[in-house]
């Protein structure tokens, strides 16, 4: 199993669609090309966490069968693509499946726009719990509450101004992340009161929520129990090279080059 994080820009999204260039797809070819798979076109990858077109990753987690070691095969995949970063590695059993994590971490970041957001700080503590996400998914079935946990939703301010809302959970319902972000901006704006927020949330009414853009959200993280047990030592020259040219990157650009650890 391997860690691995993509700048989100320049793919239409995780799962490979003929005629666009996907994460998925430029693995799969990787995978074929440096010789640790047979074909672009072998079984199924496993991954934690599928993310839609524009969202970016900094912790994901992919499984990978393989007869490379892992620090090998963290240096070959690191060569795939420089908007894609393995890394970190570790063995796992046959059986062990990639998506029952502990949680997933997502973060979206939001621009300065001189406002306070003091309405938003109060109403992302009613996130907190067990709540009826049908409110804040796509494709959730509309008859009685569809209950999930999040373990919480925090705003933090930037040095520039803008904030940083970080959501925990252990698992999410399609574009459960950008509806969070839309309902704080509708309390911002006075459109949604505290009240039908916490109502919503506890299943007793469902809100029409818009989708914020998919461009500032990152997968920060995907725990597991178990540690990661080998480490990639780089970024190499053409990964550095291509973030060296990225200007809008909605990460920071210092941890995605330097935090390799676990």
């Amino acid at each position: 199993m391997v860690r691995f994080g993509y700048d989100g820009a320049g793919f239409h999204g995780w799962a490979r669609q003929p005629g666009h260039r996907t994460v998925e797809g430029e693995i799969r070819r990787g995978l074929s090309r440096c010789g640790i798979a047979s074909s672009p076109s072998f079984g199924a990858l496993e991954v934690a966490s599928r993310t839609d077109r524009g969202v970016s990753a900094r912790g994901n987690a992919l499984a990978v069968s393989t007869s490379f070691a892992p620090s090998a095969l963290i240096r070959t995949l690191n060569g795939i693509d420089p908007a894609l970063c393995f890394a970190a590695a570790r063995a796992i059993p046959d059986a062990y499946r990639v998506r029952a994590a502990v949680r997933r971490v997502y973060r979206y970041y939001e621009a300065p726009d001189g406002s306070s957001h003091e309405a938003a700080d109060s109403a992302a503590a009613f996130f907190a719990g067990e709540v009826d996400v049908r409110s804040l998914g796509r494709d959730v079935p509309r008859g009685t509450p569809v209950r999930r946990t999040i373990e919480s939703v925090t705003i933090s301010r930037t040095p520039e101004g803008g904030r940083t809302i970080e959501v925990r959970a252990p698992a999410f319902v399609w574009g459960e992340v950008r509806k969070i972000v839309a309902a704080l901006r509708e309390v911002d704006a006075g459109r949604l009161p505290l009240t039908r927020l916490r109502s919503a949330l506890a299943g007793d009414v469902r809100l029409t929520l818009p989708t914020v853009p998919p461009e500032p959200l990152v997968l920060w993280e995907v725990e597991y129990a178990e540690p990661w047990t080998h480490v990639w030592g780089g970024p190499n020259r053409r990964q550095r090279e291509y973030l060296a040219n990225q200007h809008a990157l909605w990460w920071s650009r210092s941890q995605w080059l330097g935090d390799y650890g676990p």
